[in-house]
């Protein structure tokens, strides 16, 4: 368990974290996407959490400033779970893995209600009031886009009430709810791996003066779909932990790699 919490987060606090969730995607970068900006939004809640406690604050920021990336109005409803979670000192890990397994299936809520269906939708009713002049069609596009922001307020309180009541029972069921969290975490990122990461082999074989056989299609997509995404994957994780590569540098790698690749008409 953690160490003893002195501070208590208000209301308040609450509602600053959900206006300063728009700091979400302040600092997105290739190693750890949202991380930094998530870890921005929440800081001072997580300082008032701690208090003089600098080795469980030092332990909370460099959780969060693991792999990040999930819907920008869905990310104050994790954050208020989280935080609730960290006021109530649970384990790192259960805190962690939590917040591993949930952020990619918020990314597809948030980004199925927010992108896909609310914006589109009052962007084609207001912009055919713009067509005709109206001043109605820019203002209620307006009116709606700064609701959406106001509602990261209670959705941020909604995602703390959530984890402060949900408590007593992750702390009753620990092992099994960090085991759980865990598992999903590492599905999810599995599933990233194929989204994130895409290797395609241009290169053919000929077998006759007319017929060729594609390598990505006819070899590696019957045998074992995105194996070259999932194997380069493995690789850089490899280099990372075993050989303390920078990835900083292994993303300079990949991008000469890819370069190269594409010039030689390879990959």
């Amino acid at each position: 368990m953690a160490s003893k919490h002195t501070g208590k987060l208000t209301k308040k606090d609450i509602r600053m974290v959900g206006v300063r969730s728009i700091w979400n995607q302040s600092a997105m970068n290739y190693q750890r996407m949202q991380a930094d900006g998530w870890t921005l939004a929440i800081l001072p809640a997580l300082k008032k959490i701690y208090g003089d406690d600098k080795k469980g604050l030092s332990n909370a920021i460099k959780g969060n400033l693991q792999f990040m990336n999930t819907n920008n109005y869905a990310a104050p409803l994790l954050m208020g779970l989280e935080l609730s979670l960290e006021e109530n000192g649970e384990d790192r890990e259960t805190i962690d893995g939590l917040r591993v397994a949930l952020f990619g299936p918020l990314a597809g809520i948030g980004d199925a209600i927010t992108w896909f269906t609310i914006l589109p939708i009052v962007a084609g009713i207001t912009a055919s009031f713009a067509k005709q002049g109206s001043i109605l069609g820019p203002l209620l596009f307006f009116i709606v886009y700064l609701l959406l922001f106001l509602a990261r307020i209670p959705i941020a309180q909604l995602g703390y009430s959530a984890g402060s009541k949900a408590v007593s029972q992750i702390r009753k069921d620990s092992a099994i709810v960090s085991h759980a969290a865990s598992v999903l975490g590492c599905t999810v990122i599995g599933g990233l791996i194929a989204t994130y990461v895409q290797i395609t082999v241009k290169s053919k074989i000929a077998v006759t003066s007319t017929t060729t056989i594609s390598i990505q299609k006819q070899f590696f997509n019957n045998i074992f779909p995105n194996i070259l995404p999932l194997g380069y994957t493995f690789l850089l994780y490899y280099l990372v932990k075993k050989k303390n590569v920078s990835p900083v540098m292994l993303i300079i790698i990949t991008f000469v790699l890819a370069i190269i690749c594409s010039w030689l008409g390879i990959l």
